[in-house]
């Protein structure tokens, strides 16, 4: 090997060692639902909140390399070796037996990629996108590499006309958004309650730094969506709908209200005892938040 070339090859590994690296649960090339025009999105492995409605709870925690799953693929995808479960994704089908195995909320299925990684997916796709979303689990417990990927994206003049988007539970204190803040678009957060203690039963933490966060994005102008999940007879933003209407209606005219109806696609537990909130029910929702906010809200166009 030459001289420069393994000068070249050093420098590759250092740098492969500096660059900030994800635990990423699961891409999409192409999204049309996870903020405005068409987006890359990164589902990250990884949350703070246990939410009892959560459709995607194989993201909540970190494979705990228990073994559970392995015997059970059908394809072999799976093996444990020295202690750790270890995946192959050229023979995994995506059956997804793994996941519906798991007691942990957990998945072996996860990558970790560099911040070099998501950009080569960038610029391969990037005359067919509006932006970058990263999404969870909780994107923000991943902070520091969303910042240099965003700043990365900002900072190279073929990209920096894609917007960078972060879709949130609303955890994440006012001093990691500032870091964040220079690079941000937008960003999406959830509020699944008004009051703290429902919230405390819902998702295993109160809402707080939720209302805190919404505020905060709302007065920088980096918010571009409140979700609002409804919960027939669990959640109370019905019940206290004029406090949530005018919370909603004070917010900036141009921050988005999408309200979500509880299904049961993804979820596990108690909450499939639940009954499915039905169109009938969500437009009642609707009715009476408008007659408060009065502004444009969206609603699902599917109900499953």
């Amino acid at each position: 090997m030459k001289i420069s070339d393994l000068t070249t090859q050093m420098a590759r590994v250092k740098n492969n060692k500096t660059e900030k690296q994800a635990k990423v649960s699961r891409v999409l090339a192409f999204s049309c639902v996870d903020g405005p025009g068409n987006r890359l999105v990164l589902f990250l492995q990884g949350c703070n909140f246990d939410c009892i409605t959560c459709h995607n709870p194989h993201t909540i925690n970190h494979c705990n390399h228990c073994g559970e799953c392995v015997s059970g693929c059908p394809s072999s995808a799976l093996s444990l070796v020295e202690g750790k479960v270890k995946w192959d994704p050229v023979a995994c089908t995506n059956c997804d037996q793994c996941i519906d195995i798991c007691d942990h909320k957990s998945s072996p299925k996860i990558t970790t990629m560099t911040v070099s990684d998501v950009l080569e997916l960038v610029r391969h796709n990037q005359f067919f996108l509006s932006g970058i979303t990263i999404s969870g689990g909780e994107a923000t417990m991943q902070l520091p590499f969303i910042i240099e990927l965003f700043q990365a994206i900002k900072s190279d003049p073929q990209l920096a006309h894609l917007t960078c988007f972060i879709d949130s539970n609303g955890s994440l204190p006012k001093q990691g958004w500032d870091r964040v803040l220079p690079y941000l678009d937008g960003a999406m957060i959830d509020l699944k309650s008004w009051q703290s203690e429902t919230h405390q039963w819902l998702v295993g933490r109160g809402n707080h730094r939720v209302l805190k966060t919404i505020n905060y994005l709302a007065e920088k102008g980096k918010l571009h969506e409140v979700r609002l999940l409804h919960i027939p007879n669990r959640s109370d933003l019905e019940d206290e709908i004029e406090q949530v209407g005018n919370y909603l209606k004070a917010l900036p005219s141009d921050v988005r209200i999408r309200l979500n109806a509880f299904q049961h696609h993804g979820v596990v537990g108690e909450a499939l005892e639940w009954p499915k909130c039905t169109k009938k029910q969500m437009q009642s929702f609707h009715d009476k938040l408008y007659t408060i906010v009065q502004k444009p809200m969206q609603t699902p166009e599917v109900y499953t």
